[in-house]
């Protein structure tokens, strides 16, 4: 027995050198990832929160305020016009994007000719940032020099040319129609992995059952995508939440300062007024609207595929 227990000791202190070994050899692998996750997000988060208790003018000496800051958001009629004006496009763009980006998957989930010319075609505006893509909507839809209104009226489909942009309607589609062309083939792709997850023996059994398109649509596509089509929601609701070039680019604000979102009143309030500790604060709120948001989705996430 004493042998044994004196040959197991050193083969023991070995295991667990070893083990600590590896562990320091995959903090180092991951160190790279967290000093940029610590340098780019966790400090100016916290620098931010900071700012936010803080009147800090761009130039000059800052001096502590407390909540004062959060106090005068409550206040402010305009922000909560403008996160009321972002809610109301979130929602109309995130329906529009689905709309269009669910038939293109159903329509390029399965091998056909040409296949790879309409996925590549449908997914070509995605890799296209959104400040040029809204450079380039903008000269579209200039009523003089542009292609949509000129286009129009040289086809007899108006009396004249017409501005796009003086009205709030005709601009909120155009912004709407300009991202659902760029986002609409980012979300088409994740839609597709996700149909071309599901087992084809399902489908087949439910064909073989006598099941139409939309039943088994209804009953094997839709609930074995929850996952899918959660991770899909939440990149398009966030995004919808922070949209700003296009607003800014396009519209300016306007027809009336109608279409200020809430992250165009944030650069705002920044830097034309200058007043970064405001809004630092307004920052600090949509980040909670955010995390509420990702909490949300995060939960439905973590439901099982296939389960109501």
């Amino acid at each position: 027995m004493t042998s044994i227990a004196a040959i197991s000791t050193p083969a023991r202190r070995r295991k667990l050198v070893g083990a600590g070994r590896r562990q320091w050899i995959g903090l180092l692998y991951v160190a790279p990832a967290v000093a940029l996750v610590v340098v780019f997000f966790i400090i100016p988060l916290c620098m931010t929160a900071w700012m936010s208790l803080h009147n800090w003018p761009l130039m000059g000496a800052h001096s502590f305020i407390g909540l004062d800051n959060y106090w005068a958001i409550l206040r402010d009629t305009r922000f909560w016009n403008a996160l009321k004006f972002t809610g109301y496009y979130t929602v109309v763009v995130t329906i529009a994007i689905f709309a269009v980006a669910f038939p293109l998957a159903l329509f390029i989930e399965r091998p056909r000719p040409l296949t790879g010319f309409y996925r590549t075609s449908f997914f070509m505006p995605a890799v296209i940032g959104f400040a040029s893509a809204s450079l380039l909507w903008s000269w579209l839809l200039n009523v003089d020099s542009g292609l949509f209104s000129p286009a129009a009226f040289e086809l007899g489909l108006t009396e004249k040319k017409v501005n796009l942009l003086a009205t709030f309607q005709p601009a909120f589609w155009s912004i709407i129609a300009m991202v659902v062309w760029k986002v609409a083939g980012f979300t088409m792709i994740i839609l597709m992995t996700g149909l071309q997850s599901i087992p084809p023996d399902l489908q087949e059994a439910a064909m073989i059952d006598g099941a139409g398109p939309l039943a088994r649509f209804r009953a094997i596509t839709l609930p074995l995508m929850r996952r899918t089509l959660a991770l899909a929601l939440i990149l398009s609701v966030a995004g919808s939440v922070l949209a700003f070039d296009q607003f800014y680019i396009i519209l300016r604000g306007g027809p009336r300062n109608q279409t200020l979102t809430a992250v165009y009143w944030i650069f705002n309030q920044s830097f034309v007024s200058f007043k970064l500790g405001y809004g630092a604060a307004l920052s600090m709120i949509l980040l909670i609207i955010l995390v509420a948001l990702s909490l949300i989705q995060l939960r439905l996430l973590r439901q099982p595929e296939g389960v109501d």
